[in-house]
């Protein structure tokens, strides 16, 4: 997250302070060390007890597989830089994504997604990844305009073959805009498939920085500090078509990452700021 978007978070953590011990919905499940204070995503996979995460750009280029308990149980090196880590996914196979495509300003042209194969999280050595570069033909500039700057991207999910990607506006007056897109799961250098927009409003808590995709396909969940947005009953990968319901956390903090326990409960993870935060959760849809 930018320098500009922590520094707006100071006032709402000041209030959070005066009432921390109150987590509204959000069930507390560890706190989580503080080699994770910046922790950016969440993930879980199948066949494996561990809860995957990642830190935020400028941090060390490493995969963490964390116990309920908030133990490191394993901690794998990536030959790959963490220009901006912002999200994980994973797909049917148990191969994990991690997304490096955090923009805060719209100018980056290394736009990429690093996949590890699900036999390399076993691993103890060094990990090797395949990149799969993308870009935003609708971006001309870089950086372009301020009003213009909606290219950002913190979330993303896998399904039938492509990695569907969300936005996160970074104009003053629409933080809340989000575009969907897809690129195929696969090597190259895409071109982003504009599919759909959706606006939840326009403060900077609406601001998306996650998201994920039930085990049964049939629920998708956008992250904001305060609230989850699930999507239901959608049309084919026009995940905005359908039913949106919006479910407040009663909970204000810098949240960054959030996955599927099972087809009822979310883990959601919060950065480690000013006295709050640094803890995974369970949040029940």
């Amino acid at each position: 997250m930018s320098f500009f978007i922590k520094k707006s978070f100071i006032l709402i953590l000041l209030i959070i302070l005066i009432n921390c011990s109150n987590y509204g919905q959000l069930d507390i499940v560890t706190r989580l060390p503080n080699v994770l204070s910046e922790v950016s995503a969440v993930q879980t996979i199948q066949n494996s007890d561990l809860i995957w995460m990642i830190n935020d750009g400028g941090n060390p280029h490493r995969l963490y597989g964390v116990s309920r308990k908030g133990k490191i149980e394993k901690e794998l090196i990536i030959n790959a830089k963490n220009e901006d880590w912002e999200d994980l996914t994973s797909d049917d196979e148990g191969n994990l994504y991690i997304g490096d495509f955090g923009n805060n300003n719209s100018k980056r042209k290394d736009l990429v997604i690093l996949k590890i194969k699900h036999a390399d999280l076993q691993k103890d050595e060094d990990i090797d990844v395949q990149r799969i570069r993308f870009y935003f033909p609708e971006q001309k500039k870089f950086p372009p305009k301020k009003k213009q700057r909606y290219f950002d991207t913190e979330s993303f999910i896998f399904l039938n073959g492509y990695l569907y990607l969300f936005t996160r506006s970074r104009v003053s007056d629409n933080y809340g805009k989000t575009s969907l897109y897809k690129i195929p799961a696969k090597e190259g250098n895409h071109a982003a498939e504009y599919i759909s927009s959706f606006t939840f409003c326009n403060s900077l808590t609406c601001s998306i920085t996650s998201a994920a995709i039930s085990n049964d396909q049939k629920h998708i969940v956008l992250l904001s500090s305060d609230t989850v947005l699930l999507f239901t009953d959608f049309k084919a990968d026009d995940f905005f078509s359908g039913k949106v319901t919006q479910l407040p956390l009663d909970h204000l903090s810098q949240k960054e990452g959030v996955c599927f326990k099972n087809d009822n409960t979310l883990y959601i993870t919060d950065e480690k700021a000013y006295g709050t935060g640094g803890k995974l959760y369970e949040f029940k849809l």
